[in-house]
Order: structure tokens, then C-alpha cells, then sequence
């Protein structure tokens, strides 16, 4: 199944359509587009996960960081529409139901949206850094939302951050 992301934007509202897989592979370009989002101003966040099959931890810790900047801020909230029972349980299993509005249905009011594009990255020891670093800070955000998912990502937290040390070029 192809994978796809798309955004759009409805008055205050940010919207992002999940189709097929949400993945590390979608994660960088997603945290520098909500980045962006609440740069300019932007508070609302909708992800719509109605042709959503799956998530990996990286993409759902790239949400949890997203909610947890909101959070920071003092305003805002990420929402998610259209939420079947295998996306629940996988967000709830990672106790981000307690930062995220879960819906199974939504609302008609979403934009047309446009495809997520990726971020370009120059050469490949660089892309490989760049994704090791936003699985780390997706890890991170999870374990910040939800305690108990420290001894869940321990390992992987620790491995990334042995990757990176070992990526760093030679000062």
C-alpha cells in the first residue's frame, strides 16, 4: 500500500491526512512542517487517520512532540479524527490518549489538502543522521507524554544515541 501524508489548512486549523502508513520515514518531514505550523502561529492541529493502517512508534512520538510543544506553549491541542479501534489501541498503549483528543469520527469541515513533501537531504550520511536524530526526539517525546515508556524504549533510545554519537563527524 502506498503511504502518503497530506496537509491542509482550514482558518485556525491545521489538518494532516494519514493514508497507509505513518512511519519514521514520514517523521522528519512531518516535525519540520508542525514546527513551521506553530512558528507562524498556528494552535490547532487535526489528524485525520481515517485511511491510516498502521503507525510505528517514531511517527506517533513525532504527534506526542507536537502536542507536548502545544502543551509547552500553554495553547493549543492535537486532535485526532477518524481514529479506528487498531489506531486507539496503539496510541492508548503508548498513553497518548491522555495528550491527544481521540475521536472515532469527525468533523466535515477539512480542507483540501496537499501532499506532505519531503524534506531533501544533502548526501546520505547526513539523511541517515537527520532520521536517527528525529526517531531519538520522537522517543523522547513518547517517554515525556507517558513515563511507563521508558522501560518500553529504553533499548531504542540508547541505540540511537550510540548511533548518533558514532554518525558525528570528527570535530
Amino acid at each position: 500500500m502506498q503511504s502518503s501524508i497530506q496537509v491542509g489548512v482550514n482558518g485556525p486549523v491545521v489538518w494532516v491526512r494519514v493514508a497507509g502508513r505513518g512511519s519514521f520515514l514520514e517523521s522528519g518531514s512531518l516535525k519540520e512542517f508542525g514546527r513551521e505550523m506553530v512558528n507562524r502561529g498556528y494552535r490547532e492541529f487535526v489528524f485525520d487517520l481515517e485511511e491510516c493502517a498502521m503507525m510505528d512508534s517514531t511517527f506517533m512520538g513525532t504527534m506526542a512532540g507536537m502536542a507536548l510543544r502545544l502543551k509547552e506553549l500553554g495553547q493549543g491541542r492535537l486532535r485526532v479524527i477518524h481514529c479506528g479501534q487498531r489506531s486507539r489501541e496503539l496510541l492508548s498503549g503508548l498513553g497518548l490518549d491522555q495528550i491527544f483528543d481521540i475521536q472515532s469520527d469527525g468533523a466535515a469541515s477539512a480542507p483540501r489538502c496537499d501532499l506532505l513533501e519531503k524534506t531533501e537531504q544533502d548526501g546520505a550520511a547526513t539523511a541517515k543522521r537527520e532520521q536517527a536524530a528525529t526517531m531519538l526526539e520522537a522517543h523522547e517525546a513518547l517517554c515525556e507524554a507517558q513515563p511507563e515508556n521508558i522501560t518500553r524504549f529504553k533499548d531504542v533510545l540508547e541505540y540511537l544515541k550510540q548511533d548518533l554519537r558514532h554518525e558525528s563527524p570528527a570535530k
